[in-house]
């Protein structure tokens, strides 16, 4: 009557070994979706930093009465139609100028969306002493002066700099064969306002490049952000600057790794300030350690207006770069 017994019990004692390996193979192998970095936990990462940044912003009186430019000093008023030679020397600001500029300060008045405000000038003296950084570097054997690409030639960059083939294009400054005083539209703290502005009439550019001409002395900074204290949550990235705000669509380039995939742009969206960042799947594999810069497009609910953009990250009000 007991060797029933023994035949029931050692089957019993092969199977439980399985299903403790089954259970254990159920545990390794949960979903990655359930985790804390999953897209749902990262959204609400996102949410809670945001919440704190946007609470956080307190700027000063003059955020709103002040002028607080949001985008450099140096200003392309249209399509240059650069060349990779013009370019480089816009990039670097070199430039040569080929007509008297004038020494007079004068004053001017910003026009902003909820009012105006007169403000002293720099003249354009002191705005092109401003925008020129110097020369380049000597070139032998390049021609005097920058211009249009010579059909059949190729730019690639080599572990020296620069490398041509094909007939060789000029690496020297731009030249200022005009300037006169004008307005651009610049972001500021209070929305887009028209700034005065030196207008600089390029030879070698399709339209004239500007400088603002309000005097530093009359700039208000923008304020220290306060950023949280605890580090940004896994799985989050910062945004790092504007490249285009129309109406309601803002153009944000994010800060990734160079391996960095799934990248979708956050958005957390108040009547006083808009917070930005995104959303990214990290690279379990080796990959290289530096940062990309990419472009995402958000589209908000209502048109920007006068509202910073604040990165979720550090808390700073975004400034607008010139792509």
């Amino acid at each position: 009557m007991r060797r029933p017994v023994l035949l029931l019990v050692l089957p019993l004692l092969l199977v439980l070994p399985l299903l403790m390996l089954a259970t254990g193979c159920a545990t390794t192998g949960a979903d990655p979706a359930d985790g804390p970095t999953a897209p749902a936990h990262r959204s609400e990462a996102f949410d809670q930093r945001a919440t704190e940044v946007a609470e956080a912003w307190r700027p000063s009186a003059d955020w709103r009465t002040g002028y607080v430019p949001l985008q450099g000093p140096t200003i392309l008023t249209g399509d240059p139609g650069f060349t990779p030679d013009t370019e480089a020397a816009f990039r670097a600001g070199w430039y040569r100028e080929q007509v008297p500029i004038p020494p007079t300060r004068v004053g001017g008045e910003i026009r902003f969306p909820d009012g105006r405000l007169t403000l002293p000038l720099v003249s354009a003296a002191e705005a092109y002493r401003q925008l020129d950084q110097g020369d380049p570097l000597p070139c032998p054997g390049r021609p005097k002066r920058p211009g249009r690409p010579t059909p059949g030639l190729t730019v690639e960059p080599g572990p020296d700099g620069w490398v041509t083939s094909g007939p060789e294009t000029a690496c020297l400054p731009l030249t200022v064969t005009g300037v006169e005083l004008g307005t651009v539209p610049v972001r500021t703290s209070r929305g887009e306002a028209q700034v005065p502005a030196w207008l600089f009439t390029i030879e070698e550019l399709a339209t004239p490049v500007a400088r603002l001409a309000v005097a530093p002395t009359a700039v208000t900074p923008v304020p220290e952000p306060t950023a949280p204290a605890r580090p940004l949550p896994e799985g989050l990235v910062a945004a790092q600057d504007l490249t285009a705000v129309d109406g309601a669509r803002l153009t944000v380039r994010l800060g990734v790794g160079a391996c960095d995939t799934g990248i979708t742009p956050l958005v957390s969206e108040r009547p006083d300030v808009v917070v930005v960042g995104g959303s990214v799947t990290r690279s379990t594999g080796v990959c290289p350690d530096m940062l990309k810069l990419e472009p995402v497009t958000i589209t908000l609910a209502a048109p920007l207006g006068a509202r910073p953009v604040l990165d979720v990250s550090t808390g700073a009000p975004l400034s607008i770069v010139p792509r």
